[in-house]
């Protein structure tokens, strides 16, 4: 083995940044645990991981929180910098791949390790492509459908209104109004209980830096439609959103959206729109009526302890979910 690999038992704190996907709000209201220390000719990667006990145990696993965590890579006690470098127009630059297969994880005492990229060529080699993600760039001529332009004018003709407040100035109402556009959205897709996040979850990652809550406002005056949004690693990340059921007709998503191109255009950065739930669906085509480019997204998929795993995956079937004994 020519790297090894360590963990530290510190809430995630020594890959920490600024960056939304690994500010300390964020990994706190993801339960994070630990940082992965990978350690190879002279560099240093570290990753955030929720370590989780593998049944009664005394196995373990870890998995990265939600999103786009990602490595770091930085010397000890050192700035973090994000890996790959991403560029505003999220080009990634050339780097130098790290394969897990030449990793000694036997003192991280895990059976495996779920990693989440950041976007962009992931560090690490033998990544998989898991999704496609949407982007709108303002580097690049913007797109829009006709008939999307005649509903965000109409739904404006209406009284809806549209604002966008920083994160740490949200209210209490605005966070509740939000909450419940969620989890409507949530019931209706029939999303799996990890999703339904609690009220403190969102009033913790708000108070990250960089991010703010886009809200759509019927006449009425009822949130009609929300989404949080948030900077990480030269993108600005269309993260949760949802609808009410109530509007749904209106489709005030649409002047969210809208909203959230404006604002990464100023900022002078692309706006990450995510992926749908399976390729193809009606959530991924919904975003490409914004979307001037996609990138490929990408998940490492690692077995720390071969024997370990071959015991614990016997006789299962789990397709290409990963990991294998938890299908």
């Amino acid at each position: 083995m020519s790297a090894t690999a360590e963990l530290i038992g510190d809430g995630g704190a020594a890959a920490s940044s600024d960056e939304f996907f690994r500010s300390p709000p964020f990994l706190e209201a993801e339960g994070v645990t630990h940082t992965l220390q990978l350690e190879a000719e002279g560099r240093e990667l570290l990753a955030p991981l929720i370590v989780r006990d593998i049944g009664s145990g005394p196995e373990r696993d870890a998995i990265s929180p939600y999103g786009y965590p990602g490595l770091v890579e930085g010397t000890r006690g050192g700035a973090r910098r994000s890996l790959p470098a991403v560029a505003p127009t999220g080009t990634p630059p050339s780097s130098s791949n790290l394969d897990p297969v030449s990793v000694d994880f036997s003192r991280t005492g895990l059976v495996s390790i779920f990693l989440r990229h950041t976007l962009g060529d992931p560090p690490l080699s033998g990544s998989s492509e898991r999704n496609v993600v949407l982007i709108a760039d303002p580097a690049l001529p913007p797109k829009s459908r006709g008939s999307d332009r005649n509903q965000i004018n109409k739904n404006l003709r209406r009284g809806y209104e549209l604002s966008l407040v920083p994160g740490s100035d949200t209210s209490p109402a605005e966070r509740a109004g939000f909450l419940a556009a969620y989890e409507q959205t949530m019931r209706r897709t029939g999303a799996a209980e990890r999703y339904f996040f609690s009220a403190a979850y969102f009033d913790r990652i708000l108070a990250a830096p960089r991010t703010w809550l886009a809200l759509a406002r019927a006449p009425d005056g009822t949130i009609a439609a929300a989404s949080i949004a948030a900077v990480a690693d030269g993108y600005l990340h269309y993260y949760l959103s949802g609808s009410a059921d109530s509007h749904l007709r209106d489709s005030p998503m649409k002047n969210v959206v809208a909203s959230l191109v404006e604002h990464a255009t100023e900022l002078g950065l692309p706006l990450n729109l995510g992926g749908g739930i399976t390729p193809g669906d009606r959530l991924e085509e919904f975003k490409r009526g914004f979307a001037n480019r996609e990138l490929a997204w990408h998940t490492s998929e690692i077995v720390a302890d071969p024997a370990a795993y071959a015991r614990l995956t016997a006789g299962r079937d789990a397709g290409d979910f990963f990991p294998a004994y938890r299908a």
